[in-house]
């Protein structure tokens, strides 16, 4: 497919998603099975590379607990040997279970009674919850329960301020940005998402690879250090 060109003015967001779907495609991201993996993803990625995540939950389908109620009466010492390749396991185990039990006592388990809330008072308690930020209160919202609730990672915020999107760079002020200035359409905060993270993972890293990367015409920072 032929790329767009890019204005020399700035992007707004639909513009920059629609140029970084071009170049990219779509991705079809969040890498996960069922609804409740998502939870335990966004739970587990913090501070970690999303492979140690990966194996963590394929410790956790191999003992047959990928499961709210069975992670709920896990052990806590099993629980941590099962995600101990996510870094930081005793902290995560303890808010894993947490989450866990909270959806077994109040919803017997039923993610889909949890998700039929609407979207602020489903992330009102989410962030509630101990161990759920914001970036994975949105990641529930958009990946498990199927809502538009843009998420806002280290790599959107690193590439709004390259790019010079916006002067608004706290995660809320952010988040408003997207959602102000895109469809209100889960596909798009998901591709979206996705593709920003390709873009931070493969060029706008903290040490950026410019030379290469499709956005380099338009960002200050690279034109600066031409």
């Amino acid at each position: 497919m032929k790329e767009p060109n890019l204005r020399q003015h700035l992007l707004s967001p639909y513009e920059l998603y629609s140029f970084l779907l071009s170049h990219f495609g779509a991705q079809h991201w969040w890498p996960a099975e069922t609804p409740f993996e998502v939870i335990v993803g966004a739970v587990l990625t913090q501070q970690v590379a999303w492979k140690n995540v990966e194996k963590a939950i394929e410790n956790l389908k191999n003992a047959n607990v990928l499961d709210s109620s069975k992670i709920s009466n896990l052990p806590i010492e099993k629980l941590e040997v099962y995600i101990k390749p996510t870094g930081f396991y005793r902290q995560k185990a303890r808010r894993l279970k947490s989450i866990c039990s909270y959806i077994c006592s109040e919803y017997n388990g039923s993610l889909k009674d949890l998700f039929n809330k609407e979207i602020s008072s489903l992330r009102a308690k989410l962030l509630s919850l101990n161990g759920i930020a914001p970036e994975s209160a949105d990641s529930i919202i958009l990946y498990a329960a199927e809502k538009p609730s843009f998420v806002i990672d280290a790599y959107t915020r690193r590439i709004c301020e390259r790019l010079q999107l916006t002067n608004e760079l706290d995660y809320e002020s952010l988040k408003k940005f997207f959602e102000n200035n895109l469809p209100e359409n889960v596909g798009i905060y998901k591709e979206f998402h996705a593709i920003i993270v390709e873009l931070g993972k493969n060029y706008c890293k903290t040490k950026p690879v410019c030379k290469n990367c499709p956005l380099n015409k338009k960002c200050k920072s690279y034109t600066q250090d031409k």
